[in-house]
């Protein structure tokens, strides 16, 4: 009887011709394409720890030549650059910490029914993802609220955002709303059922907003340019952008600085302005990516329940 029911399941198991054509294709296809996405960091780094001349020669495609940290050392000790990257990690902390607070309330405050005028208030915050007044009454704003060279510049603008707001909506839309009539049978006001019984739920879609924030935050530059003229405030995004337009002078004063006397060793460790592109990239990119492993399985799982009601 046994033999019987495996004759009878191995046909139907098996792949036909056309079935595997199409999985080594798939396989080949997805394997192309997440070497084009990693490959443009791989080239980054290989170029950043190579030899300067070698890098800078374009030579440096697939293999690093003439291994050295010599860039990232001398990098790290321009000016100002510590400084800059406290404020850049305050601000990603502090602003996304927020961002998330202010996204979750909302979220769950605009699926209340006693809520005030929710639905103007909820369209009212909508609306402004479709429409600005542009940058020069922005920065008459932010100067008339004193918040010009003001380190919460970096903060305050960024807490409301609407598609953040409209993610966590459509996630607490999706949660039975038995639970909060439970609870408001046993006397819980709103605020208890947001902190003790939604919030709790809400870990996917508050870790796919927070990586929305984290990265904004980290990213951003133009608000420095915009906002700030003292150099304490800069960012590290900020300073280094300006390292980057300002590279081949920057490679130029490492030169001079390392004395008149060059030799081979030294010419393949002397600061070009590839090498300075590179490295600062790296020191950008870098920080970033390492947040995206550990939020993964919730990055998915919160796009795919914030984005679709049930």
């Amino acid at each position: 009887m046994a033999k019987k029911i495996k004759q009878g399941i191995a046909p139907a198991m098996r792949r036909t011709k056309g079935e595997e054509v199409y999985n080594v294709f798939n396989i080949i296809f997805f394997l192309a394409f997440a070497f084009v996405c990693v490959y443009p960091f791989y080239y980054l780094i290989i170029n950043s720890i190579s030899s300067n001349n070698a890098s800078a020669a374009g030579q440096v495609n697939w293999w690093p030549q003439g291994i050295h940290w010599e860039n990232y050392k001398q990098v790290f000790a321009l000016s100002g650059l510590t400084t800059s990257a406290f404020i850049s990690v305050a601000r990603t902390v502090i602003g996304t910490v927020l961002t998330v607070i202010a996204s979750a309330f909302l979220g769950f405050m605009f699926t209340q029914e006693k809520m005030w005028h929710r639905k103007f208030w909820y369209r009212f915050i909508v609306i402004t993802m479709y429409f600005n007044a542009g940058l020069i009454p922005m920065f008459i704003t932010m100067k008339n609220l004193h918040l010009t060279n003001n380190f919460w510049v970096y903060i305050l603008p960024a807490i409301v955002q609407p598609f953040n707001i409209i993610l966590v909506k459509t996630f607490v839309e999706s949660i039975p709303s038995s639970l909060q009539e439970a609870a408001e049978m046993d006397g819980a006001g709103t605020l208890t059922i947001f902190w003790k019984i939604v919030l709790p739920m809400m870990a996917p879609i508050l870790a796919t907003v927070g990586i929305f924030s984290a990265v904004g935050q980290w990213n951003s530059f133009q608000d420095t340019l915009i906002y700030m003229t003292d150099s304490k405030l800069y960012s590290l995004q900020y300073v280094l952008y300006t390292y980057i337009n300002q590279a081949n002078a920057l490679a130029a004063s490492v030169r001079a600085s390392a004395g008149s006397a060059m030799n081979v060793a030294a010419l393949a460790t002397q600061q070009t302005p590839t090498s300075i592109r590179m490295t600062v990239s790296v020191i950008v990119v870098l920080p970033i990516l390492f947040v995206y492993p550990f939020f993964q399985r919730f990055f998915v799982k919160g796009m795919m329940l914030g984005a679709v009601k049930g």
